[in-house]
């Protein structure tokens, strides 16, 4: 237990880890680290490389701003975020990972999964939405699917972002009380919240039956928002095969002349300037 314990990062987080990160120190890291997975990219594409990234964890774990802190500054014709709606009838009727294999990555991609074929040993199962034999047959069989991922050339990387019942609390009051962020917090967040200990549960026999040599799990402690995501950013990049690719100075070139070019006295509707 104590083992299992370490891996999940359920022990008490060191005090440096706790400790804020000020907003320069977190704009020069995360500019830094941008820089580096603009070079990923570049090189990913110029390989044609495949990688696939999953991120799962609690509600309010810190998942969508992780991503979006992967993203904000790379091409999303590279870095593909997926992220499924409820499987509608007809693919509640496929096999179960099914849909997700269509978003595998091609070559010269890089996706990034906002929950993934996970679900089903999470949430699907805390919320009954499939059987306790659906789920079992799912965590045997899920090791060999993504050994076959891997085994096409797919570099799979899989991220649980542990969040301890405190932070969760306070990060799902602040939906509750800011406007811009009430589409995050939906009838089933507000379920799954009074189960933490049967998503611990899940999680336990999930990381028990899929965290393997081949496809381990990453644990990274997710209270302070903005360590997690450089953490993650730079254990991705160290995962990752890349090299800095040779640049060409850039210089931008002459505009042409006017050749008697005159802006047209056009009745144009433009946005009110309220700012």
């Amino acid at each position: 237990m104590a083992e299992h314990r370490k891996k999940t990062g359920k022990e008490t987080s060191s005090p440096a880890a706790q400790d804020r990160l000020s907003n320069k120190t977190y704009e020069k890291e995360l500019a830094r680290l941008h820089v580096e997975l603009v070079k990923l990219q570049e090189s990913v594409v110029r390989s044609g490389s495949t990688v696939c990234v999953l991120f799962e964890g609690r509600d309010g774990a810190g998942k969508g701003g992780t991503i979006k802190a992967i993203t904000e500054r790379v091409s999303p014709r590279v870095f593909r975020v997926v992220a499924l709606p409820t499987p509608t009838d007809r693919e509640k009727t496929q096999m179960y990972v099914q849909r997700y294999l269509p978003h595998l990555p091609a070559a010269g991609e890089v996706v990034l999964f906002d929950r993934s074929w996970y679900n089903r040993a999470g949430v699907e199962r805390v919320m009954g939405f499939c059987t306790e034999e659906q789920v079992h047959a799912f965590l045997k069989a899920v090791p060999l699917v993504e050994r076959a991922i891997i085994e096409s050339g797919i570099i799979l990387l899989k991220y649980w972002l542990e969040v301890s019942e405190e932070e969760q609390t306070r990060r799902l009051e602040a939906r509750i009380r800011d406007a811009r962020k009430t589409w995050k917090l939906s009838r089933m967040d507000l379920d799954s919240y009074s189960r933490w200990y049967d998503y611990s549960r899940a999680r336990d026999d999930m990381f028990k039956a899929t965290d393997t040599d081949l496809a381990p799990w990453f644990v990274a402690r997710s209270n302070n928002k903005k360590r997690v995501r450089l953490n993650i950013i730079s254990h991705l990049l160290s995962q990752i095969p890349y090299e800095t690719l040779p640049r060409e100075r850039v210089m931008l070139p002459k505009r042409q002349k006017a050749a008697g070019y005159v802006e047209p006295d056009y009745p144009y509707r433009f946005v009110p300037e309220a700012f």
